[in-house]
C-alpha cells in the first residue's frame, strides 16, 4: 500500500493556523450557512459535534469540531475486548519506580506485517487517564500500512517520525509526516496510519491531560518559537465506503484496553467540517530558537513547542521540546546543556543525527529517561571538549533531538524495565569526570 500511500500525499493541500476556527469541505454546498444543526443538514450529510474539551471551558481554551458526514458516529454494533499488545495506560503500578538514568538503543524490527497499532510500544508514563491526568511515552515500529481504523478516548496523540514517512488518514482528512515533523491526533478522532515507505519507527507522546497549546511568550513578546501559522490542518477529504466492500474493522482504546468492532462502512466519511479540534502536522525546522546573545546557557523550557497546562499556573502535565538547529554564541559560556538536577522529568529522543551534550550511546530511534531529580548532564568527553574549546560563534545543524518534559515521575512497564535493548552501563558516560579542584 506504500505506493498508493505516496500519490496520495503527494501534492496535499492544507489549512494554516494553530487552534484557529477552519472550515472546509469537500464537496461545494456541504458546510451549512448560518448555523450548526438545520433541519436538514445539505447533500444529506449528518450533523455532528465532536467535544474536546468540556463545553463550559473558557472560550480560548474549547475545542470542538462540527462534522457533516455520510453516517453518523452512532451507527455502529457493540464493541468488544481485544488484545492491548505492548500498549499500555496509566496509572502505571506493576514496576516499581527506578531513580536511575536510563537509556534504549532503537527498537528492534519488528515482525513482519505489524501495522502501526500493533506496533506501538509503551515505554512508560504518569498519572491515571481515567481521571484525564498524566501521560504516557510510547514507540513505534511498522512494516506495513493500517487496514483498520483507531481512535483514542484516552488521550491526544503526539507522533514523531524518525523513520519513514507517514501518511495519516484522519475524519477531517489526510496529513503527511515525514521525519523532523510532528503530527498531532486530537483525543477522539479516528484515523489510519498508511507507510509511505518500506517500514517507519518513531515515538508518541499520548497525553491524558488538558489539550497541547502553544506556550505564552511572557517577556519574549508576540513572535517566536512555534509560529502559529506554521501548524498545518488538512482540508477535507472522505471515504465512501459501505459493506459491499467488506466491514471495516475499528479499534477504540478506552480505559487503558483496545475494543474492536467491524463496521459496514468507514467511519472517516466526513464530507465537510468546521471547528478548532482538529489534527495538524508541524516541521519542526520552522521552530525560530530563542537563545542567549551575552551568557550562560537558557533553560531548555524556552525550547518548548507545545504545552499542556496543569491547575498550578507554569508547571506542565507534558511540554514537548524540541532541539532545533541554532547557533551558539555566548561567552565565556559551557555551551551544552549543564549539569542538573530538575523536579520534572525528561524522556528524550533522538530524530536524527548527533546531540550535543552526548558523544555517543544516544542515537536515533533511541531514548533516555531522567526522573526527577535524578543528576545527568553532558559526559565526560562532552565536558572536556567544550571546555577547551574557542568559543567562535558555532552552528548546530547535525542533529534534532525533542523532549517529553512532566510534571510527574515516569513509571516503566514490564517490557521496557526488562528489554534487551535497554544499555546496561550508562552510567559509565560520567566516568571520568576528574577532580579539578584547587583551594588556593
Amino acid at each position: 500500500m506504500s505506493g498508493d500511500a505516496r500519490t496520495a500525499a503527494e501534492g496535499l493541500r492544507y489549512l494554516s493556523g494553530f487552534g484557529d476556527e477552519h472550515s472546509s469541505e469537500a464537496v461545494p454546498g456541504a458546510l451549512p450557512e448560518g448555523r450548526n444543526a438545520p433541519q436538514r443538514a445539505p447533500l444529506g450529510l449528518y450533523a455532528e459535534q465532536l467535544s474536546g474539551t468540556a463545553f463550559t471551558e473558557p472560550r480560548a481554551h474549547n475545542r470542538r469540531s462540527w462534522l457533516y458526514r455520510i453516517r453518523p458516529s452512532a451507527a455502529h454494533p457493540a464493541f468488544t475486548r481485544t488484545e492491548n499488545g505492548a500498549i499500555r495506560t496509566g496509572p502505571f503500578t506493576e514496576v516499581t519506580p527506578d531513580p536511575n538514568r536510563l537509556r534504549w538503543n532503537p527498537l528492534p524490527a519488528p515482525p513482519e506485517g505489524t501495522d502501526f497499532l500493533a506496533g506501538l510500544w509503551t515505554l512508560g508514563g504518569n498519572g491515571d487517564a481515567t481521571q484525564r491526568t498524566g501521560m504516557a511515552v510510547h514507540l513505534y515500529h511498522a512494516d506495513r500500512s493500517m487496514r483498520r481504523v483507531f481512535s483514542d478516548a484516552d488521550g491526544e496523540l503526539l507522533i514523531v517520525p524518525e523513520r519513514g514517512g507517514l501518511l495519516l488518514r484522519t475524519e477531517f482528512g489526510l496529513l503527511r509526516a515525514e521525519p523532523g515533523e510532528v503530527a498531532l491526533i486530537p483525543r477522539g478522532v479516528r484515523f489510519r496510519v498508511e507507510l509511505l515507505d518500506g517500514s517507519a519507527r518513531g515515538y508518541v507522546c499520548e497525553n491524558y491531560g488538558a489539550p497541547f497549546r502553544l506556550p505564552d511568550l511572557g517577556p519574549i513578546g508576540a513572535n517566536g518559537l512555534a509560529n502559529a501559522r506554521d501548524f498545518r490542518a488538512p482540508v477535507a477529504a472522505y471515504e465512501d465506503v459501505d459493506g459491499a466492500a467488506g466491514p471495516v474493522e475499528v479499534v477504540n482504546k478506552f480505559c487503558g484496553n483496545l475494543w474492536t468492532a467491524d463496521y459496514d462502512h468507514s467511519p472517516l466519511d466526513v464530507v465537510a467540517w468546521h471547528g478548532n479540534h482538529v489534527p495538524y502536522v508541524y516541521d519542526l525546522r520552522r521552530f525560530n530558537v530563542i537563545g542567549t546573545v551575552s551568557y550562560d546557557h537558557p533553560d531548555p523550557s524556552i525550547f518548548t513547542v507545545l504545552t499542556s497546562p496543569s491547575d498550578t499556573p507554569g508547571l506542565a502535565g507534558v511540554d514537548f521540546v524540541v532541539f532545533a538547529p541554532r547557533w551558539l554564541v555566548g561567552e565565556d559560556t559551557f555551551r551544552p546543556p549543564y549539569f542538573h538536577r530538575n523536579v520534572m522529568s525528561e524522556y528524550m529522543g533522538l530524530i536524527e543525527g548527533a546531540y550535543d551534550a552526548k558523544a555517543e550511546g544516544f542515537v536515533p530511534g533511541g531514548g533516555s529517561l531522567h526522573n526527577m531529580m535524578s543528576a545527568h548532564g553532558p559526559d565526560r568527553e562532552t565536558f572536556d571538549r567544550a571546555s577547551a574549546a574557542e568559543l567562535r560563534p558555532q552552528r548546530i545543524d547535525d542533529g534534532l533531538a525533542f523532549m517529553f518534559e512532566t510534571r510527574w515521575p515516569l513509571t516503566l512497564t514490564p517490557h521496557a524495565a526488562g528489554a534487551g535493548h535497554l544499555q546496561e552501563r550508562y552510567d559509565d558516560v560520567w566516568h571520568g569526570l576528574e577532580r579539578h579542584f584547587r583551594s588556593v
